[in-house]
């Protein structure tokens, strides 16, 4: 069983389902593809608005639902973090080298998720990068290094275009071939899927 997740590290969605989307791979023994993705390119071939263009009546909303999910979840919630929106694009690279050098990003993933929504730390900072790894049991030179290289940005690139070419127009989504799960309110029926093998 594969699933493909596409995700992004600033997304309050991604953060809330992360870990029990985990514990679901990890459950059902399925082999997940992680996929950070650059979602503003996504958001401007699918009708995608960043938060603060969205109308009011609509942002009013989206708090009344983080409020709701991450009091249910029983996750800590800053409803409006210190550093969101941020330039997430070396943290998601960083993540992609882990993936490239064979290592299991999900702690690295769900650090940086953290930081935004629970820590009021800067995803931007390259000093707060490194610190995220090293915390978090990677070798943060290691992969700082292994990020400046062109194939991280390469395959940054392609799993935006993939997200793109697979209809995919919002984060988390759990894909499974053409079959798309889009939110993190959708992990119940991720759990049937998987369930099916």
């Amino acid at each position: 069983m594969v699933v493909d997740y596409f995700l992004a590290l600033q997304s309050p969605y991604t953060y809330m389902g992360h870990a029990r989307f985990e514990a679901l791979a990890a459950k059902y023994g399925a082999t997940v593809n992680y996929k950070p993705t650059e979602m503003p390119k996504v958001f401007a071939v699918s009708g995608g608005v960043p938060v603060k263009q969205r109308a009011p009546q609509r942002q009013a909303y989206r708090f009344q639902e983080l409020r709701r999910w991450s009091e249910h979840l029983g996750l800590p919630m800053n409803l409006e973090p210190k550093f969101f929106p941020v330039q997430e694009g070396e943290a998601a690279k960083v993540v992609i080298a882990a993936i490239q050098r064979g290592e299991h990003p999900g702690k690295l993933i769900g650090a940086c998720l953290r930081a935004v929504w629970a820590e009021e730390r800067n995803l931007a900072d390259p000093a707060t990068i490194r610190a995220l790894a090293s915390e978090n049991g990677y070798d943060a030179d290691a992969l700082i290094a292994a990020a400046a290289e062109p194939a991280v940005q390469a395959a940054y690139d392609a799993n935006t275009a993939e997200a793109i070419e697979r209809q995919v127009f919002g984060v988390p989504t759990y894909a499974f071939g053409t079959e798309l799960y889009w939110g993190q309110d959708r992990l119940e029926f991720v759990e049937r899927r998987l369930q099916q093998g």
